[in-house]
């Protein structure tokens, strides 16, 4: 979920743009980011908790909280209205989600509380990306992994801006810097690439 375009994007006058919401519920996204890829890819026995930051209407936390052995997720998002889309649309139906406010570089939980966290999208928005990689290791257990899928470095037909688009280089580097370790670069998928890191 792009964090700083997201209450323009949702909010007119307090009121849904149905529109852009509905986009963001596209059963279409599943073939471009299959959440059972990032799942092979994490290779995580038991994920036990697993944080999906910047989950916007919770699209993928409900994917990730249908999985064998995750018994908690936390969909945190840093717009009200997403909160609140997901505590009225998605909790009441889905009891292991739980919708919370987050601040950009910042996560509103325990020290090593995770298996694993999830970044979707998110990370080519951030002003200070550094600190929330920071934050996603705090809240890691030891050993747990942290997966990043984000927008290709090339032109493609939806998506941001070229010049706003990360290359996986330079990601490496910030997840070095905290440190995570045994980074994997996976580039399989069409219009995204995912990193998966492993909390040091």
């Amino acid at each position: 979920m792009d964090l700083r375009k997201v209450n323009y994007l949702f909010m007119e006058g307090f009121k849904f743009d149905t529109e852009k919401l509905e986009k963001l519920n596209d059963p279409e996204r599943l073939k471009d980011i299959p959440p059972e890829f990032i799942r092979e890819k994490l290779a995580v026995e038991y994920p036990g908790t697993v944080v999906d930051v910047g989950a916007g209407t919770g699209f993928f936390s409900i994917r990730f909280a249908l999985m064998q052995e995750v018994d908690r997720v936390y969909a945190l998002d840093i717009a009200d209205v997403m909160v609140e889309y997901m505590k009225k649309n998605v909790s009441p139906f889905y009891k292991t989600i739980e919708p919370m406010k987050m601040d950009e570089s910042s996560l509103p939980l325990p020290d090593n509380l995770a298996g694993v966290i999830v970044m979707i999208n998110l990370h080519h928005e951030l002003h200070e990306p550094v600190k929330l990689l920071e934050e996603c290791s705090r809240v890691l257990k030891p050993g747990g992994k942290l997966a990043i899928i984000d927008w290709k470095k090339k032109e493609t037909e939806h998506g941001p801006p070229l010049e706003k688009r990360y290359g996986t280089e330079l990601i490496r580097e910030q997840l070095l810097e905290i440190p995570f370790q045994s980074i994997g670069i996976y580039d399989e998928l069409p219009h995204h690439f995912l990193m998966v890191g492993e909390n040091g």
